[in-house]
């Protein structure tokens, strides 16, 4: 009986196998990956003592808004910037960038790269905008004006 239930509904049976194993990666998949997500209450904590703040926006998206006193690598040249980072890979690192989708790649990459305690901010500076967090912003620098 079961069996014929199974055969006429196997592709809910997959649907069913699939999700299971995406909720199951959702909770150990950033761990399998060397980094850890945090969500802002974690981040501030992290803020609060001293972890290096890496922003992998643009220097455009980062000249919008950073926190604290991010120093910015943007994805893209991370792999050859790499020795602009802390020489201490002990120390802990949070990245961020508009959502954390970049910086969860990023932090994946310093996790290869052997700094032991990544962790990546859910939702970007998003998340940390939404939560009503401090933003910094680059003062923009007035040209003299001839009258």
């Amino acid at each position: 009986m079961f069996s014929e239930f199974f055969n006429e509904q196997w592709p809910l049976f997959l649907a069913a196998f699939v999700i299971t194993l995406m909720l199951i990666y959702s909770y150990i998949g950033d761990k399998l990956a060397g980094f850890s997500s945090v969500g802002t209450d974690e981040a501030i904590r992290l803020f609060n003592d001293d972890a290096y703040l890496l922003d992998v926006r643009t220097a455009g998206e980062y000249n919008d808004g950073y926190i604290g006193e991010a120093n910015n690598i943007s994805v893209t040249e991370l792999a050859s910037r790499i020795g602009h980072l802390p020489a201490d890979k002990e120390q802990p690192i949070m990245v961020y960038c508009a959502t954390g989708s970049r910086s969860s790649r990023a932090a994946a990459m310093l996790a290869k790269n052997g700094y032991t305690k990544v962790f990546n901010l859910s939702g970007g500076i998003t998340a940390w905008k939404n939560a009503n967090l401090p933003v910094g912003r680059q003062k923009k620098s007035k040209k003299n004006k001839k009258k």
